[in-house]
């Protein structure tokens, strides 16, 4: 079983950072970049994907911390 990623998102006016696939948030407050520091701790030691999304809710910015099942391929 994989782990859930972690995303930093907007709601309310508030900042706020969770586990997908849970409904509560662990942080909450603060501007954007210290929501996205949060989330990226979490996502670092958890060695999963955080999003990042816009104000408007949509998927601003996505980042690896693990075993990527996608990895990029290089241009040759």
């Amino acid at each position: 079983m994989s782990k859930s990623g972690i995303e930093t998102y907007n709601e309310n006016g508030e900042w706020k950072s969770r586990r997908q696939g849970s409904s509560r948030p662990f942080a909450v407050g603060g501007t954007k970049a210290e929501q996205q520091a949060k989330g990226r701790a979490a996502a670092t030691r958890d060695k999963t994907e955080h999003t990042i999304k816009k104000l408007d809710g949509t998927i601003g910015e996505k980042n690896s911390y693990g075993s990527d099942p996608n990895p990029p391929k290089d241009k040759n």
